[in-house]
Formats: C-alpha cells, structure tokens, sequence
C-alpha cells in the first residue's frame, strides 16, 4: 500500500534513501496498519478480552484473579501518597483516557459533524433519548423500590465498538448513512451516560475539594482563550483535576470528558493560510538549496523543514491531532484492559433459572433488548413522521431496527455504570454484568442478522458502485 501511494507521486529528479530491508519491513507493517485502523478490530479484541477474563475467572486462576485485581497499587512522593487497588486504578484511571477520547468525539460531533447539522442531528438524538429513557423505565418497573433501583442506569448505555465492529462485519451490505446514524447516535447516548454518571451516581461532595476543581477548570478555559496550543498543557491541568474530582466525591473519570471540552478546536491555519505558508517555505527552501547539499549539513535547510512541520502541526487542531492519537491506545490498550478486569463474573450466574429470571439481570436484558428497540425505532418513526428529520440515504425502517438491536450491546459504559451502582452489593454486581453479557450477545446476533437480511436498494447498488470505482482508481460513473 506503501509503494502504491508512492506510484501516484513519481519523483522525477533528486533522489529518495530506501533502507536495504525497508522495502519488506513495509510490506509486513502496513497490512497490520490497515488491521488496526479498522474498527471491527477493537471490537473483535474486545470480545477475546470479555472471553478471557470469563475463562479466568472460573479456572483455578480464579483467586489469582481477584488477587491481583484488589492488589494496592501506589504513586506518591514524599508525605504525599495515593494509594488504590488495580481494580480502581483501571476503572478511575485508566478509563479517564476512554472518556477523554469521548469528550473529543463529542465535541468534533456537534461542532463540524453529524449533529453540528440540526437538520441531521434530529432524528439521531431523538433515537438515542428513546434508546435511554425506555430502557431505565423498563429496569425501574422491574425493580421498583428494591435497592436495585439504583441500576436504572445500566441499560441505558451503548457499547460504540462492539456495535460499529458488528455493522463493520456486514460490509457495503449496510449503507454508510446507516454507520453513520449508529456512531452519531452511540455518541449522544455516550452524552447521557455522562450526564447520569456525574449526577445520578455521585456519592457526598467534598465542597473544598470541588472548588479547587472548578479552579482548575477555569485555568483550562484561560488557556483556551489565551491561544495555547500545546495539548501537555492542558493534559497536566487535567490530571490535576482528575485528582480535584477524585477528592471531591464526583466520579474521577469525568476529567477527562472536562479537558476534552477545553482543547481547541480551530486549527492555526485555515487551508487558504497553509497553502500560502507551504508555498512560501518551499521557495525559501529552494533559495537556499545548492546542488551537492543536505539537510542534515545546511542549517537554513533544516531551519526550514522543521518550520514545516510545525506548520502541518499548526494546520490541524489540537483535539483533532489528539483524538486521532488516542484512538489506538484507547481501542487496543485501555478498553481491552477494562473488559479483563470486570468482564469475569462466575459462570453459575448463567447456570440455573434463579441466576438469571432475578428482577436486576431480567432488568438489564429487557432494557437493552427491548427497551433499545422500543425506544430507538419508536423516537425515530416518530420523529420521520412529524418530518422533523429524514431517514439515512438508502435506509429503511430494517436498518433502523438493526441498528437498534445494536444499540443493545451495551457492554463498557454499562459494565463501568453496574460499578458504580452497586460497588458495595457484590451479588447484585454479578447479576446486573450476567444481564450485561446475556444481552449483548443476543442484541448483537439479532441486530446483525436483521441488517444482513435488509434489502438493498437501488441507491445502495450506486454506493457499491461508487465505492468500487474508487478502489480502482476510477472516477465515480466511469464504469458502465
């Protein structure tokens, strides 16, 4: 892929170093690049992940497991000491990175993606407030003054990588306007999760310790407004302030959805403005350039190659140039990690009808299969025929219940907000993550299996067309 790109920009004079092996060093990276951009495969990893903690949890490794899980991990220097288990480190820390990559998707979201459109944006949002608020009502009926009420919260999530994986598998079969709709709806449930996180399941407030956040969080506006650019600034702000929130009670991961929000958003450079700085750097480039010389021995060349590269820094934002750094390390790192530390739950927990027909996994399951579905397909209809939105191109009311089938798997946000309800109710916990896995499986097989069997429109066969075109290097409507 490498070379071919290469190919399309012969170099006709100068010369350009290959390395004795680079040629098939390239050939064996870039399939493995192109493996890992896909988003089926954080999802495919997420699935071994669940499998493995599954496995491990009920081996003889078992107390191993939980040995290693409650271990005390501590940072500190001096007097100052934090000291938590493995298990909170991952679900505060770590996952703190997670809702930092969140934070940054929705912002890109509603300021120059799908839901920056109002027009767009409707039918989405009102998806995904069905697809929240159905599901709890269900779970609530369920478990109405129990002291498992306080899991309504648990089916209203929707897990992005594992549904995007799935709708990934099924190829140029779903239309792209439908991925679409999914991710754009993924993102707002992702909102409400944070929303319910942060009001709903927030224990006693430490006042002092919030005001010290709020600070901090105004230190990060300042830096905003004052032009800084640099991303370390505001990331070192915001490990601070995952320490403030940690203080005060409010649940630390929120941190890092905060310092999303204060990355800027604007590039230095517009594309008229970067044209002009590449042509001008260039100029000055071949002023200075005589015949024999090289960069690493001519200080005015190098000054200016470096000026470049500052300047292609300079002409993407920040939040843009984190989101696509954190997305790796978040999709193949974080979550696979996440889903081996709270993915084992004991396999009696599926072994007789009292284990599983328990209002807390009957709740989980009828909220994140039926609720979704009741409450995705329903807002949409809804929403289609009052005309305040249109459906995907090329989509039907199939799609629709496909995706909101998909919706269902409701595997990280869900297990992180089962944590957090009942983080003092250990039973409770197992049985609310059985419902978890027992419904992802059946959401993700059912919605899988409706969009594999949707009919294909004639709008459809033009993406397959258009897309094949462009495989071949062919402008769209070449081929007859």
């Amino acid at each position: 892929m490498a070379k071919s790109v290469l190919d399309r920009f012969k170099i006709r004079k100068g010369k350009v170093f290959e390395a004795p092996l680079e040629g098939a060093f390239g050939r064996l990276v870039t399939p493995f690049e192109e493996f890992i951009h896909r988003q089926s495969s954080s999802g495919i990893l997420l699935m071994l992940s669940a499998m493995v903690a599954l496995i491990v949890a009920n081996s003889p490794l078992q107390d191993a497991y939980k040995h290693l899980l409650h271990m005390p991990v501590s940072i500190g220097t001096g007097d100052w000491v934090l000291s938590l288990s493995l298990h909170h480190w991952i679900n505060d820390g770590l996952m703190a990175i997670f809702f930092f990559l969140v934070g940054l998707e929705l912002k890109r979201e509603f300021l120059v993606g799908e839901l920056s459109d109002l027009r767009q944006a409707v039918l989405p949002v009102m998806a995904a407030v069905g697809g929240m608020v159905v599901p709890a009502l269900i779970y609530s009926s369920l478990n109405n003054g129990d002291i498992a009420e306080r899991g309504w919260g648990i089916p209203m999530a929707t897990d992005i990588a594992f549904a995007v994986g799935c709708i990934a598998l099924l190829g140029n079969r779903v239309p792209r306007a439908v991925v679409t709709f999914l991710v754009a709806l993924a993102i707002v449930d992702d909102l409400g999760a944070i929303l319910v996180i942060a009001i709903w399941y927030t224990e006693q407030v430490n006042t002092t310790a919030l005001m010290a956040s709020g600070f901090l969080v105004v230190i990060m506006g300042l830096l905003n407004a004052a032009g800084v650019r640099r991303s370390s600034a505001y990331v070192f702000t915001g490990i601070l302030l995952w320490y403030g929130l940690y203080k005060a009670g409010v649940h630390a991961t929120l941190a890092g959805v905060i310092t999303a929000m204060a990355l800027p958003a604007k590039p230095k450079y517009d594309p008229v403005a970067f044209s002009t700085f590449v042509k001008d750097i260039i100029r000055s480039f071949d002023r200075y350039f005589r015949p024999g010389d090289k960069i690493i021995a001519n200080d005015a060349l190098h000054a200016r190659v470096m000026a470049l590269g500052n300047g292609v820094n300079l002409a993407q934002s920040p939040l843009q140039r984190m989101e696509t750094r954190l997305h790796i390390p978040v999709g193949f790192i974080v979550i696979p990690i996440f889903a081996l530390a709270n993915a084992g739950i004991p396999f009696d927990s599926f072994s007789s009808s009292a284990a599983v027909l328990n209002p807390v996994t009957l709740g989980v399951i009828s909220g994140l299969v039926v609720g979704k579905l009741i409450g995705i397909v329903g807002a949409t209809w809804i929403g289609w025929k009052l005309g305040w939105g249109k459906l995907p191109k090329a989509a039907n009311f199939q799609h629709i219940v496909g995706v909101a089938l998909l919706a269902g798997i409701g595997f990280t946000m869900s297990i992180f907000i089962a944590e957090l309800a009942f983080s003092s109710q250990y039973e409770l916990l197992v049985q609310a993550k059985a419902g978890i896995l027992l419904a992802s499986v059946i959401a993700g097989v059912a919605g899988f299996l409706v969009l594999r069997n949707a009919p294909i429109s004639e709008e459809q066969e033009d993406e397959f067309k258009e897309a094949e075109n462009s495989n071949s290097g062919l402008p769209p409507h070449s081929v007859s």
